[in-house]
């Protein structure tokens, strides 16, 4: 016997990802139910090798659910994932809407597995922003190695991390352009053309120069890893489509070798090390599609500072950036015995 499971979103992007990564890590499912708005209602999506009708979600009696996998968008959250709580099932949100409340835990299960516990104060778990999970999981090992004090992170983002239609625009504008179409740059999703191009404008601008994205790093990072950090970030979309990079410098507290973190990192968790000093000897967006690993490449030190690191690390968003970290912490409440009615 396994657990009662919805998914909010199941149309979307995310959505999808979250239903095949629970089959793909057969997690107990007794039950599971695809839930979009009402616009979706009937449309079709899939379980392994079963095929889900999307349901109405505004009518739909969570009461039975244990878990409700929630990938509908903030305003969607906002209103919906109290309600959906209030009905017994645990919502893990996948939405930037809740990861800052001091009463909803902020959880990536190869940092901070522990804290799903808090959920019982609005039965409600946050997954991170995508670019703070990947970052987080390299980061955790070596700050518990070194302490690590500043960091420094570009990140180079897929245009998945803007929803299906940012990767249509992608698609659209490269097809046009070599057709000499031009591109119609602020008439959809970025402000301005992505293909060939790269954008350092992710979310809205805030009153310091800084985007919410890279906001979103900064606050996520200390929540989830150590208030102490030291973070600033520029955020960048790329025209790829799936899979984002970053590049990271780190300054600890204690000295770390190169070798060191490289050895420390190849032992931990939700980490594949891929790291040749030679051509080819690290992994790009492309090849971490599908994967659920969170890939570090070129770890090298920083001279330009004491006790300083510089690494490339690389991840598919949709999986360990949304959908994967979701089912984990799924599986963290189940592993805790923090679901009652599992049977």
């Amino acid at each position: 016997m396994g657990y009662r499971i919805a998914v909010v979103g199941a149309t979307g992007n995310v959505g999808r990802e979250m239903l095949n990564i629970l089959e793909e890590r057969e997690f107990p499912v007794d039950e599971i139910v695809a839930l979009a708005s009402r616009r979706s209602l009937g449309t079709e999506v899939s379980f392994g090798d079963r095929t889900l009708k999307c349901k109405d979600l505004a009518t739909f009696d969570f009461s039975g659910i244990d878990i409700c996998l929630m990938s509908a968008g903030g305003e969607v959250s906002r209103e919906w994932s109290p309600k959906i709580a209030k009905q017994g099932a645990i919502v893990i949100d996948n939405s930037s809407v809740w990861r800052m409340d001091p009463d909803v835990p902020l959880v990536v299960p190869e940092v901070n597995a522990d804290a799903v516990a808090g959920y019982t104060k609005k039965g409600i778990i946050a997954n991170p922003n995508c670019s703070t999970a990947q970052l987080v999981v390299a980061l955790k090992p070596l700050h518990d190695a070194a302490t690590i004090t500043r960091v420094v992170v570009s990140t180079y983002q897929s245009v998945s991390g803007a929803g299906k239609d940012a990767m249509d625009e992608l698609w659209n504008q490269t097809k046009g352009i070599y057709v000499n179409q031009a591109p119609e740059p602020g008439t959809g999703k970025f402000p301005k053309q992505i293909a060939f191009n790269v954008i350092p404008h992710i979310d809205v601008f805030m009153e310091d120069g800084f985007t919410k994205e890279e906001w979103k790093m900064v606050a996520e990072t200390k929540k989830i890893l150590d208030p102490k950090i030291k973070l600033t970030a520029t955020a960048v979309r790329v025209p790829v489509f799936v899979g984002h990079s970053e590049a990271v410098n780190i300054e600890f507290e204690k000295p770390i070798s190169a070798e060191e973190a490289r050895d420390i990192l190849r032992e931990a968790p939700g980490i594949l090390v891929v790291d040749k000093r030679e051509p080819g000897g690290y992994v790009t967006p492309v090849e971490c599609v599908g994967d659920f690993a969170t890939f570090v490449s070129r770890i090298r030190v920083d001279p330009t500072v004491d006790n300083g690191l510089a690494m490339w690390i690389v991840s598919d968003n949709l999986r360990k950036g949304a959908a994967l970290n979701a089912v984990q912490i799924a599986e963290s409440l189940a592993n805790r015995g923090l679901l009652k009615k599992a049977a």
